[in-house]
């Protein structure tokens, strides 16, 4: 079967919750036989000339790096990248991309369409882009003939606005295992010490409410007692939020890593005191997922996506409350060293990929 995937930026190491869903899902689902395409923005990977990685077809469109328009108009010219290779499925993911769900079903392909949240919710877009984005939820919602949603929430969401409830298929986000080690040089070099930093991890846009995890963080006093506040990250789009927060930032002495990977990445995650989350929209954060997989306490908002992991609630504070934000990040680092084991069973990453299989039928069929 062949498979084209669009949606994404492009795999592999380019940040974002969807580019690190398919980053895992890809392989696997090669591994077991489909011939998978992932189809690129070329203007994030620039200097990346594959054309195949871990069994995946790679294939890079030009796109005007725009982000009220790159993900339509990518998502269009892969539509027909996909109907001149003659693709059996056609995998979108995210609602905003999804508006080309009827352009795909009018070229005569099926189409599966994974939901990873109401982007439209997001801080970032105005009123014009927050309705296109509604509309293409919609259309993903009643023209595709498989949707895949993250969460229950996202799939209690559809069946409420659209009403589709047939061939929906929960399939929640997954974590590999961890990677424990201690990277000494790169805390030398970022003026940090194991096991006395705060960490947050995501893109710089403002529904991930760093800013509050700064003014937060300052209240706990915890500075006094040798501990930082680091955020790992950084912004696809360099705008005035990612400037004030990267301003607001440095003037409170928070480190500040830009977008890591790897062994870096692995060793903030094995030596952090605790991690915070404190979004006010998410799909289903990988990076909190990340974070228990590290067996880190963690302090999260109580939006539905984190609700729904089903964490003690001494780990949720309500959504924008910086002070109680605060009191619970204080109270994990007084209740010394802690390493938690979370359940993690659900997100396994080779669980999922099979249920993703069994959404699209057997490799060796045509559809």
């Amino acid at each position: 079967m062949k498979v084209f995937v669009t949606g994404t930026r492009g795999i592999p190491g380019v940040m974002g919750g969807v580019e690190t869903h398919c980053e895992h899902l890809y392989p696997r689902l090669a591994a077991m036989g489909y011939d998978i395409t992932v189809v690129r923005r070329d203007s994030y990977v620039a200097g990346d000339s594959r054309t195949r990685w871990q069994g995946v077809n790679l294939v890079d469109i030009a796109t005007p790096r725009k982000k009220a328009f790159e993900a339509i108009v990518h998502t269009i010219r892969a539509v027909v990248a996909a109907r001149r290779a003659k693709a059996d499925l056609l995998h979108i993911h995210a609602v905003g991309p999804s508006l080309a769900v009827p352009l795909a079903k009018l070229l005569g392909m099926r189409v599966v369409m994974t939901n990873h949240g109401p982007d439209y919710e997001r801080a970032k877009w105005g009123r014009l882009a927050r309705t296109i984005i509604k509309m293409g939820e919609s259309w993903g919602s009643r023209f595709s003939d498989d949707v895949i949603v993250i969460s229950d929430a996202i799939r209690r969401n559809i069946a409420s606005r659209y009403g589709r409830t047939r061939r929906v298929h929960l399939i929640y986000n997954g974590v590999p295992e961890p990677e424990i080690c201690s990277d000494d040089a790169y805390f030398s070099e970022l003026g940090i010490k194991p096991g006395r930093y705060i960490l947050g991890m995501s893109r710089f846009v403002p529904e991930k409410n760093l800013h509050h995890l700064i003014d937060a963080f300052n209240r706990t006093g915890l500075a006094r007692y040798g501990y930082k506040l680091l955020l790992a990250g950084d912004a696809d789009f360099e705008d005035d939020y990612s400037r004030l927060l990267k301003q607001k930032a440095r003037d409170n002495d928070v480190v500040l890593t830009g977008f890591i990977r790897g062994r870096r990445l692995h060793s903030l995650l094995s030596n952090a005191a605790c991690f915070s989350l404190p979004s006010s929209h998410e799909g289903l954060p990988i990076a909190l997922l990340e974070a228990m997989s590290y067996r880190l306490p963690v302090v999260v908002s109580d939006i539905p996506a984190n609700l729904e992991v089903g964490l003690p609630a001494g780990d949720y504070f309500p959504t924008g409350d910086i002070d109680t934000l605060a009191s619970r990040i204080r109270s994990k680092i007084d209740n010394g060293p802690q390493r938690i084991d979370y359940s993690l069973g659900k997100y396994d990453w080779d669980n999922i990929a099979m249920q993703v299989a069994s959404v699209y039928g057997a490799p060796d069929s045509a559809i």
